[in-house]
């Protein structure tokens, strides 16, 4: 069966993903309003009997000077990636994406690979059995996944390097996630570790209060996050990109973001964002103070979060990127020591995939990038 592809409305979009049990919230309508330094588009794919049968959300960056774009489809497109004949699929994007000025396409494939349960994970760290998580034997495996690498590669895809720490693709190709469908609340905190246990106590004992904020507490959680920033060395996003965030999303569903702050004796100590589509729930960003960290506010933030998610239905509770390193001595090991504690699981993705329409074009992007 042919399917064709053309640009729905964002009502079309939004119809389709609420008909799903979850995707990304970067393959969301309002996700293209977030990134206003992209033009944003929502693409279709339809089948014989003209039923909507697959979205994607892309991004469109313009090269300088010239009116030709890089496509961008994060964690997207939402399609059936395990369908044997994903030409029928892919060809029609890539026309479709040409026809708009594209020279190069990039997208990032909702599919895991591989999954390993938290006491896998600190069995190889206790027992320095291996540097990277790709080195241990993971717990759950997805064979089809190893057969979608294949059929993209043989489409002339290209896969984007990792660098091996699973940053090198722009989203990242390892996250950490805690299950939450058919567990009670008091099975997923008996699956904490003895620290995140203890600290959730602590927090609660120490009269932390964990209160949902809104619009008008942005600026308070964007000041912890500029003392996070400078703590962690990274650069700040401006508060206005939250609050074009909290507009966009919330307008169109408003449990689409939310937004958590705790407090000790009336100061905010922690904040967070959250992110919902249907079943999946993620933690977005975080921010803490530098000082009163023996109160444990972040702990009972993410606590917190999980409870409202649990509420909300969620079937996992997304902890995003982590690095795949396993290297007590690694800057980035931190990552994944504090969300292993939450007796989740690591999942690696098929990362981020790339196909030039202009080899010409796509090079030169690739040799800017390198450089920046």
């Amino acid at each position: 069966m042919s399917l064709r592809l053309r640009t729905i409305t964002r009502e079309e979009h939004l119809a389709f993903i609420r008909s799903r049990a979850s995707a990304s919230h970067m393959q969301v309508p309002s996700w293209g309003d977030v990134k206003a330094e992209w033009r944003s588009e929502s693409i279709g794919w339809i089948d014989e009997a003209n039923q909507l049968v697959g979205a994607g959300l892309v991004l469109y960056r313009q090269l300088p000077k010239v009116k030709r774009y890089l496509a961008y489809l994060p964690e997207g497109p939402v399609i059936d990636w395990f369908d044997r004949d994903l030409d029928r699929w892919l060809q029609p994007m890539l026309a479709h994406l040409k026809s708009q000025g594209a020279f190069s396409v990039k997208m990032g494939p909702p599919v895991v690979i591989r999954r390993w349960n938290a006491p896998t994970i600190k069995e190889a760290i206790a027992g320095k059995q291996a540097k990277r998580l790709r080195d241990i034997e993971a717990d759950w495996y997805e064979p089809r996944a190893f057969e979608v690498a294949d059929r993209l590669r043989k489409a002339g895809w290209l896969q984007g390097e990792d660098g091996g720490a699973g940053f090198g693709d722009v989203q990242p190709r390892y996250v950490f996630q805690v299950p939450l469908a058919n567990r009670s609340l008091d099975d997923i905190q008996k699956g904490f570790n003895q620290l995140w246990r203890r600290n959730i106590k602590k927090a609660e004992k120490s009269g932390v209060e964990v209160v949902q904020g809104g619009y008008d507490e942005l600026p308070i959680f964007h000041q912890l996050y500029l003392v996070t920033a400078e703590r962690d060395r990274f650069t700040p996003r401006p508060l206005s990109y939250f609050q074009r965030m909290w507009k966009a999303l919330t307008a169109e569903d408003p449990n689409r973001m939310r937004l958590y702050i705790a407090y000790h004796e009336g100061e905010p100590l922690a904040a967070t964002t959250m992110l919902v589509v249907g079943e999946h729930v993620w933690y977005s960003y975080g921010a803490s103070a530098n000082h009163k960290r023996e109160v444990k506010p972040s702990n009972a933030v993410q606590w917190r979060m999980m409870r409202d998610a649990y509420a909300l239905g969620g079937g996992v509770y997304d902890l995003r990127g982590i690095s795949d390193t396993l290297d007590e001595n690694d800057h980035l090991f931190g990552l994944i020591q504090f969300k292993v504690g939450t007796g989740g699981q690591a999942a690696e993705y098929l990362g981020e995939w790339d196909f030039p329409l202009n080899k010409l074009l796509h090079k030169a992007l690739d040799l800017y990038m390198s450089r920046r």
